[in-house]
């Protein structure tokens, strides 16, 4: 079976990541959406709410699965049976550093290679970063992701005990 990880810390998962899994879900047999825990990072989102919307984005995709990870990566791979991780490009500024994965990925794991893919012209520019800012501001992400994932974030920015609760007033001189 040809299988391929696709991971990252989803935070949250967008809509220029679920064009690659779709895409990806032509080429192998089997998907697997890895979500890294990642605490060095600080996600805005816990590790079962960023599964959890990973699987309700790819539902119906029958060929994708779900798992979160705090592992090397190359034991993941190990574990599902893997030999082939995809990435993806938004920009020339994004290869410098996913070649230093690839590379460093490669060095653990001979046996290990990478696949780059770029997402269409319509999803290049959406960042699960500026996702996440745009939302903590209160602004409009519907078209940059899915439904479920919108809500999670404005129900995460905009509950009364979220951290918009702790938003500076705007100015009304402003």
């Amino acid at each position: 079976m040809n299988i391929v990880v696709y991971p990252g810390t989803f935070d949250p998962i967008t809509n220029g990541h679920f064009d690659l899994i779709e895409r990806a879900a032509r080429i192998f047999d089997k998907v697997i959406i890895a979500v890294a825990a990642s605490p060095g990072k600080h996600p805005t989102l816990d590790l079962d709410s960023r599964v959890a919307l990973a699987r309700d984005v790819v539902d119906g995709l029958d060929n994708v699965d779900v798992v979160g990870f705090s592992c090397l990566l190359t034991e993941l791979l190990d574990q599902q049976g893997a030999r082939i991780v995809l990435r993806g490009l938004r920009a020339v500024s994004d290869f410098e550093y996913e070649l230093q994965l690839a590379n460093m990925n490669r060095a653990q794991a001979p046996h290990v290679e990478s696949l780059f893919l770029t997402p269409a012209v319509e999803n290049s520019y959406i960042s699960a970063t500026i996702v996440r800012e745009i939302a903590r501001l209160g602004g409009d992400i519907s078209r940059l992701v899915h439904p479920r994932v919108a809500d999670a974030l404005r129900e995460h920015f905009h509950s009364d005990q979220g951290p918009s609760a702790r938003r500076p007033e705007r100015n009304p001189g402003q």
